[in-house]
């Protein structure tokens, strides 16, 4: 009798920690306690650079693909504003009774942006930095004489934006950060000949590969998504290597300038 007592309150402590482990993963996994998206809103970019590439659109061009940059990583609601207007049209369009009614655009829906970020072009500067190399070779042995080399450069264009995140509640900038970025141009030529009794023949060969202003920007542009995912989404340990990151970056500016 005992035993049997014994057995059924073993089985009545497994079934309530069966139940509580159980509840507890429904918990985990309620929408109510799942990881929430901030919204954003990306205005156009600002610009303080005097380069050719900057044209009247640019600035559009940034915001828009900073916006879906931030739309890919799946960690935030981002609103339209820059094209905002398109949106209205769609409900001045349902207002005058020219749309289905289940199809309908409703004014006054809205959704609200809890954070704007702000994107500026700091710096743009090209031949900040220069290599150049490579070797020649020749040689004559009966009368043939056999020659050729190689030449290397590297040039490198510096690329500075400078981010900031505005809570639109308060005003207060929540996050900031200057993404800094070298975009390089190589150059390779290569030459050979030969000479035969005074008969000479020969070729050569160049290429160029110049690092497109745009994908110098649109790299910057990832490297700001993934530091907005970081801090303002996933908030774990990745937030140390921003930090260490950051520091690296400052510590670079001064050493470049001599304090008295």
């Amino acid at each position: 009798m005992k035993t049997l007592l014994y057995k059924t309150q073993i089985a009545a402590k497994l079934l309530m920690t069966l139940a509580i482990v159980g509840s507890s993963v429904g918990i985990a996994n309620s929408p109510v306690l799942a990881q929430s998206k901030p919204t954003i809103s990306v205005p156009s970019f600002k610009n303080e650079t005097n380069w050719w590439w900057w044209k009247s659109n640019t600035a559009t061009q940034l915001g828009d693909a900073l916006s879906n940059e931030l739309s890919a990583t799946g960690n935030f609601k981002v609103v339209e504003r820059q094209k905002l207007s398109s949106v209205l049209s769609e409900q001045e369009l349902a207002e005058a009774g020219l749309v289905k009614k289940p199809t309908r655009a409703k004014k006054g829906e809205l959704t609200g942006a809890q954070y704007v970020v702000l994107g500026k072009v700091t710096s743009f500067e090209e031949g900040v930095s220069k290599k150049s190399g490579g070797n020649q070779t020749s040689g004559c042995l009966f009368g043939i004489c056999v020659g050729g080399g190689e030449q290397k450069s590297e040039v490198d264009a510096y690329i500075a934006i400078d981010l900031r995140v505005v809570d639109t509640t308060t005003g207060e900038v929540a996050y900031s950060r200057t993404i800094e970025g070298r975009a390089t141009d190589k150059a390779e030529a290569k030459s050979s000949g030969i000479s035969i009794m005074g008969f000479q023949t020969g070729s050569n060969s160049s290429e160029e590969k110049k690092a497109p202003v745009g994908k110098a920007l649109r790299a910057a542009l990832i490297e700001t998504t993934e530091y907005l995912s970081c801090v303002m989404y996933k908030k774990d340990a990745c937030i140390n290597t921003y930090q260490a990151k950051d520091t690296k970056r400052r510590q670079g500016g001064l050493d470049v300038l001599k304090l008295d």
